[in-house]
C-alpha cells in the first residue's frame, strides 16, 4: 500500500515535532519548553488553528492560521507559519496543509487567506503562486521587543 499524507488538527503531543521543524526548516531556535507553552495556549484559542501533516504516522509539517480582522478589509485568515520537514518535501504535505487552512477559512466565513513570506524564500513564493496566491505588495517587517 502506498504511503500518503494525512492532515489532522494539531495536538499538544505534536510539540516536539513542531519544535524540530521550526528549528531545522525555518531557523527558529525557540526553546522546546516555551514552544510547549505557546502551543498549549494556541490550541485553546478559538481564533487560531493548527493542522499537522503526517506521513507514515510521523508529523512532517504544520500550518498555523488565525483570524485576521482589521477595520479596512473583510475578515480573513492569516497564515502565521507553514513548514514541512525538508526530507519530506514534494510529497504534497504543504498543499494538503494549505488546503486544510483554506477549508477552515471557508467554514468560518472568512473572505480569504493572507500570508507573508520572507523575501529570501523564493521556493515558497513559487509554491504559493502555484496554489493561486498573488503577491499584493512588498513591505518591511519591523520589531521592537519591550
Amino acid at each position: 500500500m502506498e504511503n500518503k499524507i494525512t492532515v489532522r488538527d494539531g495536538a499538544l503531543s505534536d510539540c516536539e515535532s513542531i519544535y524540530l521543524i521550526s528549528k531545522n526548516d525555518l531557523g527558529y531556535d525557540y526553546p522546546l519548553e516555551e514552544t510547549a507553552k505557546r502551543l498549549e495556549m494556541i490550541l485553546k484559542s478559538e481564533k487560531d488553528k493548527i493542522f499537522v501533516a503526517e506521513y507514515d504516522g510521523k508529523v512532517i509539517g504544520y500550518i498555523h492560521a488565525c483570524d485576521y480582522d482589521v477595520i479596512y478589509a473583510p475578515s480573513m485568515k492569516n497564515i502565521l507559519g507553514l513548514a514541512v520537514d525538508s526530507r519530506y518535501r514534494r510529497l504534497g504535505a504543504g498543499k494538503a496543509l494549505l488546503s486544510a487552512a483554506e477549508s477552515w477559512a471557508r467554514e468560518t466565513g472568512a473572505a480569504g487567506i493572507r500570508l507573508c513570506s520572507g523575501k529570501e524564500r523564493k521556493g515558497a513564493h513559487e509554491f504559493y503562486k502555484r496554489r493561486g496566491y498573488e503577491c499584493s505588495k512588498e513591505q518591511l517587517n519591523f520589531k521592537k521587543y519591550v
